[in-house]
């Protein structure tokens, strides 16, 4: 047996050597015992486990800095030191301090949630000053996208009792670090005004203060760099790069000079296209009417894109789901053509497995479910899939809605998932505004668009103006008993002063009942009844004898129909389509009235450039009243003029009394437009959109004139003129300045209207 002495003297024995060069080797003191020494929140078997040594182990420098280094890696502690005195190892810390609150001052552009979110201490979070200016540096970069690089952030730490500290951080914001030139340099095929056309980022100028597009934006100049490709890429020049994009800041940190390098290659034509499919049973020439260009039409990747859609949606209506139509361009560099084949991969016809409806958390499933146009079971269509989410979308129930396929628990089956956004549908709105037709008005109403999660539309709404005063209540059920039908009801109560055409005043109060239906995607048809008790008052003494002999009080007892195709994209603000309109009212089932009033409309809108900025469309109506067993009234016949035909006064066109000068109505009218909207080369964030057009039209036939006491030539009348509309924050304005250029002297013209109304 060794002894206590004999160990000792081996420990300090100098080793053979033939031994390692180990810790003892090296005479390195033991470690008998080791203590932790400056914790207090920190337990010490937490210090213990950082350590790579352990009593009984030698004091080995390598393992002493390796401790050393683990314990700093921790974040817990400040500072740390670890020293040795007679067998005793003393590690001696100094704990980092808790966050107990972070707080931001001098933010006013961005607020405390953005900045909040941002950083990553916490409270109650250990205090370290690499995390600290590893915030600084992410409150920096959320202000430079923001476009404010002259922005400072000062960490300030106040302490606190218990090793605890508040962290402020003070924010110099600076102003919006602007773009004062742009610049590009290679470009011969567009000058750079066109080019600037193209990208988001804009030039700094005092009134653009509706957008932070003047604002410089690293990551807008990286998405101008994709526009730019877009743009040459749909004008042929498919060799195209954006070879650099270089934002240099002036010396005062106020703008920025931005300067994109590009190389145009050359332009290219189409060459030859062609179609492959995989798929046995589809035959590729009923895909060929599909392609829209031919051999020798300038290149444009656009139009590659919207056959590849008008390829997979052909493919997709008959049935096959997945289907991958890829593009094989082959560029001719010789003749500058471009080759394209379209190789559609083969894939199998497959079912809607489910339907599956998330994120509605106030609307029922069933009211989503009810816009599909396919069921479960049905054959996969994507065209029907992309109508279902239109029509889901046009509900205005959601922020957003995708939706999307995934693949069904079979080869031969998918799963469509619909993903929403809900946002409110509830509005209180109060509204002010001035139409040349009824002076100032005032709006007020309160509407629930989507009552109950089911949908229904329930409304109540008053107006009162200079000229017209009306109260109404209506509700809509869009899917009645269940059924793919609109159903819904209206009461109101009216009263309009028509003083001005035809010097009387008029008070209608009624209800009315209404249900719709489609029969196709774009064919749908409502019917209706309607029951109102009418009375005129204040009729002047010299009012047209027509008017004077007509009972001032009467009924009307109404059903009628509208049929319509509609086939524009858009029928809030049209840019492309057609549309037309057939409307029937039929009088006499009860009431005190009897007649037929029937009416056509149609209307063609053509966009003459790709962003359908420029759009040129003409719009046609025309109507017919007749009486049965008795004549019609003023206020049953048709009025022409404001806005059914400009540069004519509201019911300046058409028969008028030649004694008193009131316009007394026409039995039948026809009017048309013809016009074109474009932009008016203003920045877009302005929303001004002019103008040109021409309309045109005329009323005539009086029931129970008598020779000599009506004008009614029944002569065309027309105008030309130009306009401006101006989606402005306060609501649209629109301004048409009009002449008259066919008229009868009897006439009353109006050169200027003006439209204006808001709500808020």
């Amino acid at each position: 047996m060794r002894t206590a002495a004999m160990m000792v003297a081996l420990a300090g024995a100098t080793a053979p050597a033939f031994m390692p060069v180990d810790a003892q080797a090296q005479n390195y003191p033991t470690i008998q015992q080791i203590r932790v020494e400056g914790n207090n929140r920190i337990e010490t078997g937490t210090v213990d486990a950082y350590l790579k040594v352990r009593a009984g182990d030698s004091y080995d420098p390598q393992k002493i800095n390796d401790s050393l280094k683990a314990l700093f890696a921790t974040d817990l502690f400040a500072d740390v030191s670890i020293s040795y005195d007679d067998g005793t190892m003393v590690v001696k810390v100094v704990e980092n301090p808790i966050i107990n609150r972070i707080a931001f001052e001098g933010n006013n552009h961005l607020k405390d949630d953005a900045l909040t979110t941002e950083v990553q201490l916490k409270p109650r979070v250990v205090y370290t000053r690499t995390k600290v200016q590893a915030d600084v540096q992410r409150i920096l970069d959320l202000y430079r996208r923001s476009g404010r690089f002259a922005a400072t952030v000062n960490p300030k730490v106040i302490q606190r009792d218990q090793n605890r500290v508040d962290l402020v951080f003070e924010i110099k914001e600076g102003e919006a670090t602007g773009v004062r030139r742009i610049n590009f340099v290679g470009n011969k095929a567009f000058d750079d005004g066109e080019l600037q056309g193209v990208i988001r980022t804009t030039t700094s100028a005092w009134w653009k203060i509706l957008t932070s597009d003047d604002n410089y934006d690293p990551d807008r100049v990286t998405f101008d760099r994709e526009l730019l490709r877009r743009f040459y890429l749909a004008a042929g020049y498919a060799d195209f790069q954006v070879l650099s994009s270089v934002a240099e800041l002036t010396p005062d940190r106020s703008d920025f000079f931005i300067t994109y390098t590009v190389n145009e290659g050359e332009r290219y034509k189409f060459g030859d296209i062609k179609i492959n499919s995989e798929i046995e049973k589809l035959d590729v020439s009923e895909l060929t009417p599909l392609i829209k260009v031919e051999n020798g039409d300038w290149y444009n990747s656009e139009v590659v894109d919207d056959m590849i859609k008008s390829l997979t949606d052909y493919v997709g209506d008959r049935g096959y789901a997945f289907v991958d139509i890829k593009p094989e361009i082959k560029r001719d560099r010789e003749n500058n053509t471009i080759n394209v084949t379209f190789n559609i991969t083969k894939g199998p016809k497959v079912y809607v497995e489910r339907i599956d409806i998330v994120g509605n958390v106030r609307t029922l499933d069933e009211v989503i479910r009810r816009e599909f146009r396919f069921v479960e079971g049905d054959a996969f269509s994507s065209s029907k899939l992309n109508r279902s989410r239109q029509r889901i979308e046009n509900l205005n129930f959601f922020k957003n809605v995708d939706v999307k396929t995934l693949p069904g628990s079979e080869p031969d089956k998918s799963v469509v998932e619909v993903d929403v956004d809900e946002k409110s549908t509830g509005e209180f709105s109060i509204g002010a505004g001035y139409g040349t037709d009824q002076g100032p008005f005032g709006q007020a109403g309160i509407r629930e668009r989507n009552l109950l999660g089911r949908g229904q539309d329930l409304r109540l709404g008053f107006t009162v103006g200079g000229r017209s005063r009306q109260v109404d209540l209506s509700f809509t059920e869009p899917y009645f008993m269940g059924r793919d039908v609109s159903a819904g009801f209206d009461i109101f109560r009216r009263e309009d002063d028509n003083q001005d055409e035809s010097s009387y005043d008029e008070e209608q109060t009624g209800f009315g009942l209404r249900a719709g239906y489609n029969f196709t995607e774009h064919l749908s048809q409502q019917v209706r009844y309607g029951f109102e008790l009418d009375k005129y008052s204040d009729v002047d003494s010299d009012a047209s004898r027509l008017l004077r002999e007509e009972d001032p009080e009467f009924s009307e007892s109404t059903i009628g129909q509208t049929l319509t195709y509609d086939q524009r994209d858009s029928s809030v603000s049209p840019k492309e389509g057609y549309f037309a309109q057939v409307s029937n009212d039929l009088a006499g089932l009860g009431g005190s009235e009897r007649y037929l009033k029937s009416r056509v409309s149609a209307g063609y809108y053509f966009p003459l450039d790709r962003q359908k900025e420029w759009v040129l469309s003409t719009k046609g109506s025309s109507g017919y009243i007749f009486g049965i067993g008795k004549d019609t009234r003023i206020s049953q016949r048709f009025l022409l003029g404001g806005s059914s035909l400009r540069g004519f006064a509201a019911g300046g066109v058409g028969p008028r009394d030649i004694a008193s000068g009131d316009a007394v109505g026409g039995k039948f009218y026809y009017a048309g437009t013809v016009q074109m909207d474009f932009p008016l080369g203003l920045p877009s964030e302005f929303a001004l959109k002019g103008r040109i057009f021409s309309d045109f039209g005329s009323a005539s036939g009086v029931d129970g004139d008598q020779p000599g006491e009506m004008f009614d030539t029944g002569s065309l009348r027309g105008s030309v003129g130009i306009g401006v509309g101006w989606e402005s924050p306060f609501g649209p304005i629109g301004v048409d300045l009009s002449q008259a250029v066919l008229k009868e002297d009897y006439d009353k013209e109006e050169v200027f209207r003006l439209n204006f109304g808001t709500r808020f």
